[in-house]
């Protein structure tokens, strides 16, 4: 079985869906790899370093495509809204395509797959369970985007982040207001600490609690009670517009206070929910910064454009850059590689590929195959009809 990576296309994106370390393992699983000249060099890893590794170098996009039984990609057409769609000609009949896919972004993209007639798998239904914790490249995405959000904020920020007693007096530290604690958020708060700031952190559930004390950081505690707190999965569940607005009224003191936010929440699927007001900003501090990891789905604050920065006119800066991990691209790769390397190695017997949809990993992450969208949430979050059983 061949393995192909082709170089990313998504502009500014500097990751690549596998790094030479992973590609051993491969090898004894029985997959070959095949990488487009150049495709790691952007991250940090040169072409030689994949040969060493037992990889073959392709010319070009087009050869990765024609030869490879599998595309292991960063951010496939469907994630890939700039132009993705140019690898669309590129499929061919029975490939496999593994990657992000935002499964639930738009359904003609999933159509235009599945019509290509590939077999993909999107790594963002990976299952939370403990035997695919190894194998939720969602998680190790999320904690590079916390880590370098808030060195985003410290670098923008006209002050210090830890409290300095010196002979020209002592210097208060910082004070980081998380909002959302999954993983992003917690990586942020771990990484304020560091830097020596006071983290604070609220979260619509109160069993996260925990874990913000345990980090060291001091959960921020509303008289508000959330409908259904969480998913199945885990996740935060979108709430009605008067939990928002009864929220915000309660949490507009503590942003007030802060000199950092950042904000984390995004509903699977839905425009994120807008938890820092036009108001609330104006009563932040001067020098005060935002940064907005909602923003590539409308952003968590009212004011925050995305892909932008912006200073508004009270001298708060909002940012709202998307695609954060692909700003820390060595360890955004290497952490994904190992990702899809357990993936593969999970989807993969003596060389070749099992579609065991008896196996949840397999059957919660399996998109496209046989011409048609077949992922069961999928289908009904788009109101698709239900398939019939095959005989």
């Amino acid at each position: 079985m061949i393995v192909g990576v082709p170089k990313e296309i998504f502009p500014g994106e500097r990751r690549v869906a596998l790094v030479p370390a992973v590609l051993p393992n491969l090898k004894k699983a029985g997959i070959d790899v095949l990488v487009e000249a150049g495709a790691g060099t952007a991250a940090g890893y040169a072409d030689s370093e994949y040969t060493e590794k037992g990889a073959k170098l392709a010319a070009s996009r087009a050869e990765v495509f024609q030869a490879s039984d599998v595309i292991a990609q960063m951010l496939c057409y469907g994630s890939n809204d700039k132009n993705g769609a140019e690898d669309l000609p590129l499929m061919k009949q029975g490939q496999v395509l593994i990657g992000f896919l935002r499964p639930l972004g738009a359904a003609k993209t999933l159509q235009d797959i599945a019509g290509r007639g590939v077999t993909s798998f999107a790594v963002e239904l990976m299952p939370r369970i403990t035997r695919a914790q190894s194998m939720d490249a969602l998680s190790s995405m999320a904690t590079v985007a916390g880590y370098k959000a808030v060195l985003l904020a410290a670098n923008m920020l006209p002050r210090m982040c830890p409290m300095l007693t010196t002979a020209a007096g002592t210097i208060a530290p910082a004070r980081v207001l998380i909002i959302g604690v999954g993983v992003a958020g917690l990586q942020a708060i771990a990484t304020a600490r560091r830097l020596g700031a006071v983290a604070s952190a609220y979260d619509i559930r109160p069993a996260v609690k925990e874990q913000v004390q345990s980090l060291g950081g001091r959960f921020v505690e509303l008289p508000l009670e959330a409908k259904d707190a969480q998913d199945a999965r885990g996740y935060g569940t979108a709430q009605d517009e008067a939990f928002y607005q009864k929220q915000r009224e309660l949490l507009g003191k503590t942003v007030a206070e802060s000199d950092v936010v950042i904000t984390t929440a995004v509903i699977p699927g839905k425009k994120a929910p807008v938890l820092v007001t036009k108001d609330m900003v104006q009563r932040m501090a001067l020098g005060s910064v935002i940064v907005d990891l909602a923003a590539e789905r409308g952003g968590n604050c009212e004011l925050t454009k995305p892909e932008e920065t912006v200073v508004v006119e009270h001298g708060v800066t909002i940012i709202g850059e998307i695609n954060l991990a692909s700003t820390v691209p060595y360890h955004a790769s290497q952490m994904y590689a190992r990702n899809l390397m357990t993936f593969l190695l999970h989807l993969t017997k003596e060389g070749k590929l099992q579609m065991n949809i008896n196996d949840e990993i397999t059957r919660e992450t399996l998109l496209t195959t046989g011409g048609e969208i077949v992922n069961a949430r999928v289908r009904e979050f788009f109101a698709l009809p239900v398939l019939a059983a095959k005989g």
